[in-house]
């Protein structure tokens, strides 16, 4: 029997989690890695689970992950994954999914999609 999806993303979510508690990330590249394991490569997740952060606005992902950082945000995966940011990194993260193109969001079969 296979593990529903949910499943399986929550626990590719809590390895990621496990890799940002080695420390720091050294490049905006690696954080890029980290998001990506939930939010997909470009930020466009493939599951309804996780929001969509391509084509946000900067100042809201930086906002953001400034927030679940402090622990302003609660969620604790998101706050696991941003307390090892730095300003920098969070700046670098936030432009790189500002720029990318957010595709259409699905959806569901009861809102007629």
């Amino acid at each position: 029997m296979k593990p529903p999806l949910s499943a399986a993303l929550f626990l590719l979510c809590l390895a990621s989690a496990a890799m940002a508690d080695s420390g720091p990330s050294s490049s905006p590249l690696k954080a890029r890695q980290v998001c990506s394991a939930c939010h997909g490569k470009d930020g466009n997740s493939a599951s309804d689970q996780f929001p969509r952060i391509a084509g946000q606005r900067a100042a809201y992902v930086a906002s953001a992950l400034r927030a679940y950082r402090a622990g302003l945000r609660n969620d604790p995966t998101m706050r696991a994954q941003a307390e090892h940011l730095s300003d920098q990194e969070i700046v670098d993260l936030a432009a790189y999914y500002g720029a990318q193109t957010g595709l259409a969001t699905r959806r569901s079969a009861w809102c007629g999609g």
